[in-house]
């Protein structure tokens, strides 16, 4: 892979902000740029990321430079935690850039409960929404399928669809990121293997690091912009759904892979690792994928929305009355996994871009047009899962994000060691059993997960967040505690 990882050269911009020069390599075309503290930093260098993050400033057409996040870590081609903006007509799409778990993103919802009236429900509560929610590898929900032909109609009409069915509330598509579908959906651009796979997972949380927690406000830090986004006191129930497009999504990706590996000897693209196969934005390859991409963007915002249905239906069904009446509002639903054709100002001009967000949340600011209306003085509502047992976080986009990330931001915790190394150190009921001493439920699917997904196998996500905040890519409105996990 060329030198060592501790020789890609680093200069300090300020306290969170560094540089990667662009004369480190002659076929660089833009500089790195990595956000992250002297601990995050020192992470980063034992693995890939940093050379991954140099690999990414090859890419036809890229603007400003190649961005890494405080969560990232190795991923396929591009960083995990890596964000790039490609020229619309002379860039480049790379599905590398988008990774295998197209829209593996997370939705938060508030109510009016509180931990203190919740708690003696608390465990048939997990326990309702564990038998509720398919969970773990393969699951499925007996009384939920769908057609061949509602499947192309979903991944067409996204999250409306499902609302049509009566699988939500009308305002629940407001509240998501493209509304709940992006338009570019063709299903025709989709293999039949991919529609396979996808059928019967649609409402299924999954495995690994996916779950769905019952959460507590435990810290506010915006007050104004916290009861804006219907987050009142301290105490608060939240709930919390993190998953994505599953098998779906991941075939596409392996489909298109084998698409752009052929392009980029087609259209005799330079690159300096396989991974970050792409082909030009105006061609057929690139057109394709995002097509295709796109169905699976509204297949996991349609996952998503069934799971919140079947939790409204649980909290009914323990609590005895109208889901309406504990709140269980969308706050929002970010994508973390997606690309994006968005327009951003590029050397004080304004371009069109293709935005590549691998681990990476949207987080634009206030007054953008993009978000819905009552959230356009405050900016976007960013959320970043922790991992399992730790705080997950509340934000909100800014204008600086904007000017110095192409409006993003940190995605979550970042794994520290891989799933491998996990289960040779930890044991899942001792998991288990030490979040259940600190009053955390938990409902999982085999205790293989939970030792795959134990907090040390993680960065710390405060320290992620701070970074974010310090840097002014998102800043703090509130942060939340676990109560309750079902993890697949």
């Amino acid at each position: 892979m060329g030198k060592s990882l501790s020789e890609v050269p680093l200069e300090r911009i300020d306290n969170y902000t560094w540089r990667i020069p662009q004369n480190y390599k002659s076929s660089m075309r833009v500089p790195g740029r990595v956000f992250a503290d002297e601990a995050l930093l020192e992470k980063m260098r034992t693995d890939q990321t940093l050379h991954q993050c140099v690999n990414v400033t090859h890419l036809p057409g890229i603007y400003k430079y190649a961005i890494t996040l405080p969560d990232g870590h190795e991923g396929y081609g591009f960083p995990i935690g890596g964000v790039a903006a490609t020229d619309y007509e002379e860039g480049v799409v790379s599905p590398g850039g988008v990774g295998y778990d197209i829209n593996c993103g997370v939705r938060l919802l508030t109510t009016n409960l509180t931990e203190k009236v919740i708690r003696p429900k608390l465990r048939e509560l997990a326990n309702t929404i564990f038998n509720s929610v398919p969970c773990g590898l393969g699951s499925r929900r007996r009384d939920f399928r769908v057609t061949t032909h509602e499947l192309d109609r979903l991944l067409v009409e996204g999250v409306q669809w499902l609302i049509d069915q009566g699988y939500g509330w009308s305002e629940d598509a407001e509240h998501c990121e493209e509304k709940g579908s992006m338009k570019s959906a063709d299903p025709n651009k989709v293999s039949t293997r991919a529609k396979n796979r996808g059928l019967p997972q649609v409402g299924t949380l999954g495995s690994g690091n996916h779950f769905l927690e019952i959460q507590q406000v435990d810290k506010i830090y915006d007050t104004e912009t916290a009861k804006i986004f219907g987050v009142e006191e301290p105490g608060q129930v939240t709930v919390m759904i993190h998953c994505g497009s599953r098998g779906f999504g991941h075939q596409i990706c392996s489909d298109y892979l084998r698409v752009m590996e052929r392009a980029v000897h087609k259209y005799k693209l330079a690159l300096p690792d396989r991974e970050l196969a792409c082909a030009p934005g105006p061609s057929p390859e690139a057109q394709d994928y995002y097509r295709a991409m796109a169905c699976a963007v509204n297949y996991a915002f349609v996952n998503r929305q069934a799971i919140t249905h079947w939790v409204r239906q649980s909290f009914a069904a323990v609590l005895k009355e109208p889901a309406e009446s504990f709140g269980l509002n969308l706050i929002y639903d970010v994508a973390h996994n997606i690309a994006k054709v968005e327009h951003h100002s590029v050397d004080k001009k304004r371009r069109k871009v293709w935005v590549h967000r691998k681990g990476a949340t949207r987080a634009f600011g206030p007054d953008n047009a993009e978000l819905p209306p009552d959230y356009r003085t405050s900016g976007q509502p960013v959320i970043i899962p922790g991992s399992m047992g730790t705080s997950s976080w509340l934000l909100t986009g800014t204008n600086k994000a904007m000017d110095v990330s192409f409006g993003s931001t940190a995605h979550g915790a970042g794994r520290m060691m891989s799933r491998s190394a996990a289960k040779r150190r930890f044991w899942g009921k001792d998991v288990q059993k030490a979040l259940e001493q600190r009053g955390i439920i938990i409902r999982a699917a085999s205790f293989v997960v939970l030792a795959e997904e134990a907090d040390p196998a993680y960065k710390n996500v405060d320290k992620v967040v701070e970074v974010s905040d310090q840097v002014g890519i998102a800043t703090r409105v509130a942060k939340l505690a676990p109560i309750a996990v079902i993890k697949g």
